[in-house]
Parts: structure tokens; C-alpha cells; sequence
């Protein structure tokens, strides 16, 4: 089992992290820090990184030798490909020097366009729906960064497939697939546009926000470092397997400020608007790579 994909093109950075999601099962740990691991939490030291999910659910990865999981017979094994998927495959990216971003987004002109927001913006239906006019969807819910090099940030596609509910399938005309898991009531659904598979140079950072005035609104300044303060998981891992402090930190966003285009999407979220907002983002993307 593995939890990436195999792509037509693979960087050094898409070479490693094959390498360091290969999958497999037996015992491991239940603790990095002595003490006990509760539900959902995870402990990072040194090289490993342990996560457990519900019940006597772990996952451990170590640099160098991949991920083992240690199921339970009670444990529900439909939700083990969202924690490989998720929180387990942000941390070994973080641990390799990469920067994972809670992000959506889609290709266009060989070049990589993403749209952060929190959970429920509607990423993820936005980059359905972007399909239909013919953008093939790059990754979801989370963009890994590869910051190695002096030029343009590269980003790897997406390791996880499009999830969304019943509704944002009729909404962005996305096709359904099975079920996510027993207890997730969303579906795997493909875009209509397919997907890219090779890493592609990042060309903007777009944050949803809610507005009554649809507009796109360039970032600058002071509000492009706090923009790239986040406290979602993804960030939090980085921020551990980095072992920041607070200037270390602040360092490491300004630098990444500096090297990512940034633009606020308002967009009023009325299902009567939905089409005529989805042209906004393609318009606007058609525009920006005309640059």
C-alpha cells in the first residue's frame, strides 16, 4: 500500500516522500514522550513521529524505514487511509523540510493556483467546480511545498482524492464515487477535468472570504505574513518538526511571504451566485497567467 501516487514526472521531493510513505503493519510505540497518547494526538521526537487515531489506532512513522500502523481488532479500518492521508503524511513532509499549506487548487498553464480557507469555505467544491470549465483539479484540502529551491516555489500534486458532500457534487458537477467512510458522510468524487499529477511551480495563494461585494483583491504588505499564520494542523506540525521559536518563526514566514503571490477571493456564499462566482475565480486565474 501506498499513499501517494504513481506521476508521469518526479521531483527529488515527490521521489522522497514515496520513498517515506511506504505502508506497512505491526506493532509500534504508544508513546514518544513517556507519557500516554490520547485519542487523535500525535507526538513528534527526533526522527518519529506517532499519531493515534480512535480507539488502539497508531500509526508510526520514523525517518528512513516509512509508516507502520497497529490496528486493533475493534478499530474502524474504513478511516485509516484519511489519517495516512492527512495528519500522517503532513508530518512526514514537514519532517523532510517540506511545508504542507491547507489549501485546494487547480492547474492552469503549467503553473499551480490555490485557495486557503477554513474548514467549510468551500475549497474543495470551488476546485470541483472549476472543472467544469476545464481546470484539472491539482490537490485538496492540502498543498506540500517544496521551498529547496531559489526560484519559484514548486508544489506537489495532490496525494489525496476530492471528498465532498452529496450536495457540493450537485453543486459543482463533480462525479461521484463510493463513500468516504462508515462515519464521514461525504463522497470521493472526481472533477471533471481530471488531475495533474506532476509538480508545477505555485503561482498564487488565494484566501476564500465571505462578502456580499464579489471581488479579487491583491495581498500586500504587513497582512501577507499574517495571512500565512495558520492554525491548522498542517502548520502545526511544520512548526514542530521545525522546532521554530517565536523569531525562528517569524523568519520562515516573512521569507515565505516574500516568495508567494497573494489575493483575498470575496464572494457572497448564495447557491443562486454559485456559477457566476465560480466564473470570477476562472476569470481571474485566466488573468493572472497572462502576467
Amino acid at each position: 500500500l501506498s499513499i501517494s501516487r504513481d506521476t508521469v514526472t518526479k521531483t527529488p521531493a515527490q521521489v522522497l516522500m514515496e520513498r517515506e510513505t511506504r505502508v506497512a503493519w505491526g506493532p509500534v510505540p504508544h508513546s514518544l514522550l513517556g507519557t500516554p497518547l490520547a485519542e487523535t494526538r500525535w507526538h513528534m521526537k527526533g526522527e518519529e513521529f506517532l499519531l493515534r487515531g480512535e480507539g488502539s489506532h497508531y500509526f508510526h512513522y520514523r525517518k528512513g524505514e516509512g509508516i507502520t500502523i497497529e490496528r486493533a481488532e475493534d478499530c474502524d479500518a474504513s478511516e485509516e487511509r484519511l489519517w495516512l492521508n492527512g495528519s500522517v503524511y503532513a508530518a512526514i513532509a514537514s519532517m523532510n523540510g517540506l511545508r504542507p499549506i491547507h489549501a485546494s487548487a487547480v492547474a492552469f498553464e503549467s503553473a499551480v493556483y490555490a485557495f486557503s480557507g477554513p474548514a467549510g469555505a468551500g475549497k474543495s467544491t470551488l476546485i470541483a467546480a472549476l472543472g467544469r470549465l476545464g481546470f484539472p483539479m491539482f490537490c485538496d484540502d492540502t498543498l506540500i511545498l517544496d521551498l529547496s529551491g531559489s526560484g519559484a516555489i514548486i508544489a506537489l500534486p495532490g496525494h489525496k482524492r476530492l471528498k465532498l458532500s452529496a450536495d457540493a457534487i450537485d453543486l459543482s458537477g463533480a462525479r461521484q464515487e463510493e463513500q468516504v467512510s462508515r462515519t464521514v458522510d461525504k463522497f470521493y468524487a472526481t472533477s471533471a477535468a481530471g488531475n495533474v499529477e506532476h509538480a508545477l511551480p505555485l503561482a498564487e495563494l488565494i484566501f476564500l472570504e465571505d462578502g456580499p461585494v464579489p471581488a479579487v483583491i491583491p495581498i500586500s504588505g504587513a497582512e501577507r505574513i499574517t495571512r500565512m499564520q495558520d492554525d491548522h494542523y498542517t502548520s502545526q506540525l511544520f512548526d514542530a518538526a521545525q522546532q521554530f521559536d517565536l523569531n525562528g518563526k517569524f523568519q520562515h514566514l516573512c521569507r515565505l511571504a516574500e516568495r508567494v503571490q497573494m489575493s483575498r477571493f470575496v464572494r457572497p456564499c448564495n447557491r443562486e451566485r454559485f456559477d457566476e462566482m465560480i466564473g470570477l475565480a476562472a476569470d481571474h486565474v485566466r488573468a493572472r497567467a497572462k502576467r
